[in-house]
């Protein structure tokens, strides 16, 4: 335990960037720029968690929670404890595994910027919302998977929290193929996902997502998709511009809820072809949503991710007259008219969407305004990571649309089960890591780009108020958030190395063999000489 103290301590003199004045000016404990020296202190390794209601995906009760050493060591009530030990009262409060956030962009190089989180700030406002796992994604360079892989995991060693990373597809060769088992066996990446948009730089086409559909597989990796039509959107781009449409309202317009039904359709029948899962990333149509539950009600293998902004927003805001507000709100797919985001809620509350994800991807306003006479210039993404727990909670189980125990499934626990890593993450259980939050349901939150912890001077959220609020945050056995204070430093989050073949792969093999035995060939035929 000296030991662990000592690199606690050595880490409080890491140096790590500062937001700049056009930056977030909000501030939290951690070490400083100046003398190397933070206020944060050094961390219990015990905690007692006393009198709260544990919740799990499957099971709430009443019962303390022990840690140590960054481990969950006992569930159960009325545990007693000796010295040393920092206790937590949660009476009246709900303890439940810390989020997990499936989908994340920081410090991603797009659209000739670079988003403003880095692998420092985005956790660390994740960590203020009760999120203590996010999985990011790496960007090949110039296609190279080994090159991508190395740069992210420069981009994340000053991480504050336990991350994951997913592997995009933008090209086909041999090469690709060969590292994409390297990758699968030797780094812990399980899941590869294939761009049906953005056309000339990212997007896929139908032969080179067959081809990655196979080696997913081969190698027990979950393959993924951002389903629109690329060339269709590249259609409609160029049709608002002929009609004079420049402004934010015309991306959305450029990108109608059909294509992105059309990508969801025909991504999910290529896997069906392939007999492998599929796992549709930001799912914010019903035209999308529709095609999801016809696959997976005739048995098919298919995961809907849905996202904050997705759920809660509509695109009124895209035609505000002031550039600022509108610009803010331009992601892909975009959000969509009133409607859609009531559907998916109803989607997710009956089990054809599975988990919430946030496609956290913030520029600031400055960034925003390189597209301020062409929609297509401005950098496409919303924020999310710090705001999904509190405004998950708020719509889906203060309206009565979700229990407790589905709220902890949808935020954290079936993320683990996709990705393979639960019950390490994503239970309150005995032997699995401490990433717990405490939630008050009788407390209140108000959303602001004032007091948030993002770098962005932006938040699409901005002055929306709800119950229930994350307390406490206990990440790797550390608090880390308490009394609205932050205490993170750099380099104390992990990598997580997520093995292959979860459960979505179990029975592909019988599936398989039904298959070659339905076929009832090749048949045997008799050659006759023509007369």
């Amino acid at each position: 335990m000296a030991l662990d103290a000592f690199f606690f301590i050595v880490s409080l003199f890491l140096l790590f960037p500062s937001p700049s004045a056009s930056e977030s000016t909000t501030q939290f404990c951690s070490a400083g720029r100046e003398n190397g020296v933070g206020s944060c202190g050094v961390s219990s390794t015990r905690i007692l968690i006393k009198g709260g209601t544990v919740v799990n995906a499957h099971h709430q009760e009443l019962a303390d929670v022990y840690v140590e050493n960054g481990i969950i060591v006992a569930v159960q009530p009325n545990i007693k404890v000796g010295d040393e030990v920092t206790v937590l009262d949660a009476t009246g409060k709900f303890v439940m595994p810390g989020g997990i956030d499936p989908h994340t962009h920081l410090a991603m190089e797009f659209m000739g910027t670079e988003t403003i989180d880095d692998f420092f700030s985005g956790q660390a406002a994740a960590l203020a919302g009760g999120t203590t796992m996010h999985i990011d994604f790496v960007i090949p360079v110039n296609g190279n998977l080994v090159a991508g892989f190395e740069a992210y995991e420069n981009k994340s060693r000053e991480s504050c929290m336990d991350y994951g990373f997913h592997m995009a597809i933008t090209k086909w060769d041999e090469g690709v193929s060969r590292d994409m088992e390297m990758l699968v066996k030797e780094k812990g990446i399980n899941s590869f996902k294939f761009f049906l948009a953005y056309k000339g730089s990212l997007m896929v086409t139908d032969d080179l997502l067959l081809e990655g559909l196979k080696r997913c597989k081969s190698l027990g990796a979950l393959a993924m998709v951002h389903a629109e039509n690329g060339d269709a959107v590249f259609e409609g781009q160029k049709r608002m511009i002929e009609l004079g449409i420049t402004g934010p309202e015309g991306h959305a317009l450029s990108r109608p809820p059909v294509l992105e039904g059309e990508a969801t359709a025909r991504a999910i029948r290529l896997a069906r072809f392939i007999n492998t899962p599929l796992y549709v990333v930001h799912v914010m149509s019903v035209d999308a949503m529709d095609e999801i539950a016809k696959a997976r009600k005739s048995g098919q293998k298919v995961i809907g991710e849905p996202v904050v902004s997705g759920l809660i927003l509509d695109d009124h805001w895209l035609w505000d007259p002031d550039f600022t507000i509108a610009s803010k709100y331009v992601m892909s797919p975009p959000i969509r008219p009133v409607g859609h985001g009531k559907a998916l809620q109803d989607a997710l509350s009956t089990g054809i969407l599975q988990l919430v994800g946030t496609d956290h991807c913030t520029f600031n306003s400055t960034q925003k305004a390189l597209g301020l006479d062409d929609f297509r210039k401005i950098p496409n993404g919303v924020n999310g990571l710090e705001e999904r727990m509190h405004l998950i909670w708020d719509t889906m189980v203060e309206s009565g649309q979700l229990s407790a125990t589905d709220y902890v499934r949808i935020t954290s626990t079936e993320c683990a089960r996709i990705f393979n890593i639960y019950p390490r993450k994503g239970a309150i259980l005995a032997g699995s890591d401490a990433d717990i939050i405490i939630l008050n349901p009788n407390s209140s939150y108000e959303i602001s780009s004032k007091s948030h912890h993002s770098r962005s001077d932006i938040n699409v959220y901005e002055g929306r108020r709800g119950k229930g609020k994350v307390e406490v945050t206990i990440a790797g056995g550390r608090i880390v958030w308490e009394n609205e204070e932050l205490k993170v430093v750099p380099r104390s989050g992990k990598y997580i190395e997520m093995p292959p073949f979860s459960y979505l792969f179990d029975g592909i093999e019988k599936s398989d063999a039904n298959y070659l035995s339905s076929l009832r060939a090749p048949v045997k035929r008799v050659r006759t000489e023509a007369t």
